[in-house]
């Protein structure tokens, strides 16, 4: 394990990922599926997963209940996850992801999560504050269940300020817009969502991709702006500098964790005292080395190494 600041993941809206392979998806049949494979799910998880991977170590906050969260829980346990549990009374979420072998198109079916009582959703925050990770990171990641306040990441991150502690998240939304009017350290939002962010039409040139997300900086905030753009690569932006790196060359295999093994890495980096710019090419290769993989499996150490080395050249 690499030495590094301290980093906790926080995933309100785990989910049991269930993915399979089917020749052909029909309306009105039984569909008989290939293997299945289970993963432990959810933003904050997959950061977790990705981070262990990648040599790292981080601690896993997440809310759990019913017989789905107890087999999450086994599951990420087999994984090696250090876990922080808050029990709750509704049952944990599934998502099922389906790879058409005829065609490559994958299908994904996200359920939507338990509600959250107040007592469960403050017992979270609670957890979160016994185990800031001062002077390090908090990443809060994924969608808010029903139940949970729009401005829930943006109270952690008023938490968080007075504890220097470094707030990352990674959402959509009236959640991403509420935790920005609070102020936070990064952000990694997609195209689409930083349209979004400013009610703009989601067609935004890079240039106007770039002006957005300055002027997100400029306002404070966010200090930094991750923003994701699939084949078209990535950019970087601060308060002084503009970061660019395309995707690199790989056969896409499953897009799904792709966006949390990015940003896994960009903070496992920061974390080291590695320059943003090293971080950020670490990132785009572990998004791209999870792309290679299927279904729900995470960047593999070796595969980020190579496309990394592709970057710098």
């Amino acid at each position: 394990m690499s030495v590094h600041a301290p980093i906790v993941t926080l995933t309100m809206n785990p989910a049991l990922d269930v993915s399979s392979t089917i020749d052909r998806v029909v309306p009105e049949h039984k569909m008989r599926c290939g293997p299945s494979r289970f993963d432990p799910g959810g933003g904050g998880v997959n950061v977790s997963r990705a981070i262990r991977n990648l040599g790292g170590h981080s601690v896993a906050i997440y809310p759990l209940g019913g017989p789905t969260g107890q087999a999450y829980r086994g599951f990420l346990e087999h994984a090696g996850i250090v876990g922080r549990v808050v029990t709750i009374a509704g049952a944990t979420r599934e998502s099922f992801t389906v790879d058409e072998t005829s065609t490559g198109e994958q299908y994904r079916f996200v359920l939507q999560g338990p509600t959250l009582r107040e007592p469960e959703w403050r017992a979270c925050m609670s957890v979160v504050g016994d185990h800031l990770p001062v002077g390090g990171f908090l990443v809060a990641s994924g969608s808010l269940p029903p139940g949970v306040p729009v401005d829930f990441y943006a109270r952690l991150a008023r938490i968080a300020a007075e504890h220097d502690v470094k707030v990352v998240v990674d959402a959509s939304g009236p959640a991403l817009m509420a935790a920005l009017d609070e102020g936070v350290y990064l952000i990694k939002p997609s195209r689409d969502e930083l349209a979004g962010l400013i009610g703009a039409d989601a067609d935004l040139g890079l240039d106007e991709q770039v002006d957005a997300a300055r002027a997100i900086v400029a306002a404070g905030r966010s200090a930094v702006v991750a923003l994701t753009l699939g084949g078209a690569g990535a950019v970087l932006v601060t308060a002084d500098e503009v970061l660019r790196l395309p995707t690199p060359r790989v056969e896409v295999a499953s897009a799904v964790g792709a966006g949390d093994a990015f940003l896994a890495a960009l903070v496992l980096r920061l974390a080291e005292g590695r320059s943003l710019a090293d971080a950020f090419r670490t990132a785009v290769a572990a998004g791209s080395a999870t792309a290679m993989l299927p279904a729900t499996e995470l960047c593999r150490a070796e595969d980020v190494e190579g496309l990394e080395a592709q970057l710098s050249s």
